[in-house]
């Protein structure tokens, strides 16, 4: 891989931005990501090796950054958050049992075998996706609270269980990596509050702004390849590294010089290095040939909108229950770790990510009419 290489990937992933322009589409910048690494990658062009090693480490590279950057979004902090805390569990644990039900039947039609990991990723949400969409759309009020309780719920327990569920045959070995990971996490927000709470923090904090060190940036990000590099030898997937670490420094505080720093490196070059990688791997040729995996894809769509807006049962709003299913990060660590691991059927990874697509077209439709009801002001159009 070359410069040029890497110029066409930040170029096409242009397209993710030019997408999401209309304000009236609320197009998530990640779709037109998607796309373009589909148009460029196996499926289309072929101007893009999506297993050259080089740009697979830049994709695991982004994709770290982007759970990182999704569980410092998590509202740990806010108190309005936590009083919603409780119908939040209610409404996941509610969509885990009917996601339970549902996934069962999928993997049982399809004839996958892989039950455990659609469960997962029908109950699983999208902390990453919807927090943006909210702040876009200004939405507030008690429900949208409660709804927001519910995804990072959901969040954080499907990306524990999806290591887990990937693999049933080494669960053990799974649930040590995870353990090991997780428990890393508790040691360094233990850490980050102590420094916190003694004063480090603020200190380092005025030193690097004054000289321009940006030494909270770089402790952050060897803070988090060291947990990456934990959860690669403990063969479990760097998203939980990056959310479980994302989660720590929510709890804590995020500094605003550091959200800024994070943003540019992120969303400015990484993660949509990630996406674009992502989508240049699928192999569409396999998902157009077999008509089976298709109907697999738009099948975990529509349940994953199923059960998230069964829970207008429990008093969720249709529109926010719509938004609630949306899918980003635990289908895309499907597809990279099953693809590594070898359990995906031909074609299978592509019926993820399309099944992803369904509720992410789906989470535009619903933020549009939420934004008609709970929005703090009204939303400029184009």
């Amino acid at each position: 891989m070359g410069f040029l290489s890497l110029a066409l990937i930040a170029l096409v992933a242009l397209l993710g931005p030019l997408l999401a322009l209309p304000r009236k589409w609320h197009l998530p910048v990640v779709l037109g990501e998607l796309l373009a690494g589909i148009a460029v990658g196996r499926s289309g062009l072929r101007l893009i090796d999506s297993g050259d090693p080089t740009l697979t480490f830049l994709a695991d590279l982004g994709f770290a950054l982007l759970m990182f950057v999704a569980g410092t979004h998590v509202p740990i902090l806010n108190t309005e958050i936590r009083k919603a805390l409780g119908h939040g569990a209610i409404r996941a644990a509610a969509a885990g049992v009917l996601a339970a039900g549902v996934g069962s039947a999928i993997a049982a039609i399809a004839g996958t075998g892989n039950a455990p990991l659609y469960v997962v990723l029908l109950a699983s949400s999208s902390a990453a996706l919807v927090l943006p969409i909210v702040d876009t759309l200004h939405l507030e009020g008690p429900q949208v609270l409660r709804m927001l309780a519910h995804v990072a719920i959901a969040d954080t327990a499907a990306i524990i269980a999806l290591p887990l569920a990937i693999d049933p045959p080494h669960v053990a070995r799974a649930a040590l990596g995870t353990l090991a990971v997780a428990g890393t996490a508790v040691v360094l927000f233990a850490g980050l509050w102590f420094a916190e709470r003694t004063g480090g923090r603020h200190r380092l904090h005025e030193v690097s702004e004054e000289r321009k060190f940006a030494l909270e940036l770089r402790i952050q990000l060897a803070l988090l390849f060291t947990l990456a590099g934990l959860a690669t030898l403990s063969q479990v997937s760097i998203m939980l590294a990056g959310f479980s670490f994302g989660l720590a420094v929510a709890a804590i505080g995020e500094p605003r010089r550091l959200a800024r720093q994070l943003f540019a490196l992120s969303d400015g070059f990484l993660t949509p290095v990630f996406f674009v990688w992502l989508g240049a791997s699928l192999d569409l040729g396999a998902l157009a040939g077999n008509p089976g995996m298709i109907a697999l894809g738009l099948s975990l769509g529509a349940g994953a909108i199923v059960v998230h807006t069964a829970m207008r049962l429990l008093g969720a709003p249709l529109s926010l229950g719509v938004m609630s299913a949306a899918q980003l990060g635990v289908p895309a660590a499907a597809v990279t770790v099953g693809t590594h691991l070898g359990v995906l059927h031909p074609g299978e990874g592509a019926a993820l990510l399309l099944g992803a697509l369904v509720t992410i077209a789906a989470t535009a439709v619903g933020g549009a009419r939420a934004a008609r009801r709970f929005a703090a002001e009204p939303v400029e159009q184009e």
